[in-house]
């Protein structure tokens, strides 16, 4: 579960770097997230079309859309996704990968007390979740801390929004997940994840079209073979997900990922040559994982996958 939030953290560090080496503006950010988007489909597509109860469940999905059991915008959780990715070309060159990890783990955090209030997963209404509050208050925190670091000197506009970003993006990444785990309980993890990369996808491509109106170049692909494993990094994310939540329950996972992800990006800091983030961002980050160890020690003993 460590490794599987470390891989989120690389996808948007090597996600910030390829927008990076693109071009400039939204435009390379976009650019950046169409790659990652599109290789991650051709990835979901050949899987689910290899197995088959991959193919069984994309067509019990088809039948379900027809039936009126899913609705149009049960189906289009991938757009929320095409969104987290595409800001990680857009802010991680400026704000730095730790801060955007924070940014995201709080905006996560705090929207699953939402979600889970309204029911809007697909085990429908869930009662207010102390462990999950106190994860959140944590984070919030973190961010706020991580953000008043890069502002405290001089107040950055350009910093303040672009942390302002994730942020969102974290928010719609618990709707994300609500809305495919409804998708997923009629047709399986491959097809909703096949289907997720697919609207997400397109989105991104009307996305990129519409950037050439904003200023930006674009310079070419890099030639640099690690870039573009940022799609992969993501299906290989999906599928520790599905794999280790019915061992441990959703509430384990999603904590000890969010751990995983913020200390994967503080080690990137840490090692890299260009560090955003001073030692007041790394209690930043350390403050968020000491919230996820305080709430797994809060939460109910419940059996595995029902937590």
């Amino acid at each position: 579960m460590l490794v599987a939030g470390g891989l989120i953290a690389g996808q948007s560090q090597i996600n910030g770097r390829l927008a990076h080496e693109i071009g400039s503006g939204a435009r390379a950010g976009f650019a950046a997230a169409v790659i990652s988007f599109g290789t991650g489909l051709v990835v979901v597509a050949a899987i689910t079309a290899a197995l088959p109860h991959g193919r069984a469940g994309h067509r019990a999905i088809h039948l379900a859309r027809r039936e009126g059991r899913l609705r149009p915008v049960e189906l289009v959780g991938g757009a929320l996704g095409a969104f987290l990715v595409a800001t990680q070309g857009i802010t991680v060159g400026t704000i730095g990968v730790a801060l955007f990890s924070v940014a995201v783990t709080a905006g996560q955090s705090s929207s699953a007390l939402l979600v889970d209030h309204r029911g809007l997963g697909p085990s429908g209404h869930q009662a207010f979740s102390t462990p999950r509050a106190v994860a959140a208050s944590f984070a919030v925190l973190a961010v706020i801390l991580a953000t008043s670091e890069r502002l405290v000197d001089s107040f950055d506009l350009k910093v303040a929004a672009f942390a302002l970003l994730p942020l969102l993006a974290g928010v719609g990444s618990s709707f994300q997940q609500a809305l495919n785990g409804r998708v997923s309980a009629v047709g399986g993890p491959w097809p909703t994840t096949l289907n997720n990369f697919a609207v997400g996808t397109v989105v991104l491509v009307v996305a990129l079209a519409l950037s050439f109106l904003a200023p930006g170049h674009l310079d070419g692909l890099p030639h640099t073979w690690w870039l573009y494993a940022g799609g992969t990094m993501g299906v290989v994310v999906i599928w520790l997900a599905a794999a280790l939540v019915r061992v441990h329950g959703v509430l384990v996972l999603g904590l000890s990922m969010i751990a995983g992800q913020v200390i994967g990006a503080e080690l990137i800091e840490v090692l890299g040559s260009e560090a955003h983030v001073g030692i007041v961002g790394v209690v930043a980050g350390a403050l968020t994982v000491a919230g996820v160890l305080v709430a797994l020690l809060l939460r109910p003993r419940t059996t595995p996958g029902h937590d």
